[in-house]
């Protein structure tokens, strides 16, 4: 089984400029816990899950209003393609404890894998979503 087969294909995304508010707007009416920062050619130039704007912004005294993605997005974000097995797909999200894998073709992003995703797919062993996710999660976890 291949990324394709699994991942969400409707990506909502943010651009750099896009303030906080508006990002955890659109997080909150399409839910869904992270947003693709994205420039102007499609391209993931970041992410920002929810735990960021909570731990990066409001922890920090921020305005949600002001503060923009760019200035507390992830800019190491780790991809696939939409062609990778869905086994190695698997071993990125639990090596990287990623919950969330942005989906890239032919540099723009065309989907998101999720561990929701792996959860809702008939075709995805329960054991396998569990093995996943408990890499998630522990930080001791061998792949």
């Amino acid at each position: 089984m291949r990324v394709k087969d699994c991942m969400t294909h409707n990506v909502v995304q943010a651009s750099p400029d896009s303030t906080l508010s508006e990002v955890a707007k659109l997080m909150s009416s399409n839910k869904v816990g992270s947003i693709p920062i994205c420039n102007n050619h499609n391209h993931v130039v970041g992410l920002i899950t929810d735990r960021d704007i909570i731990t990066r912004c409001i922890a920090n005294n921020l305005n949600c209003a002001n503060t923009k993605a760019s200035d507390i997005m992830n800019t190491e974000v780790i991809k696939t393609t939409p062609d990778t097995d869905l086994d190695e797909a698997c071993k990125y999200m639990a090596e990287n404890q990623i919950r969330r894998l942005p989906v890239i073709q032919d540099g723009e992003i065309v989907g998101m894998l999720s561990v929701g995703d792996l959860a809702q797919n008939n075709n995805v062993s329960t054991k396998q979503v569990g093995e996943t996710f408990e890499c998630i999660c522990d930080t001791n976890c061998n792949v």
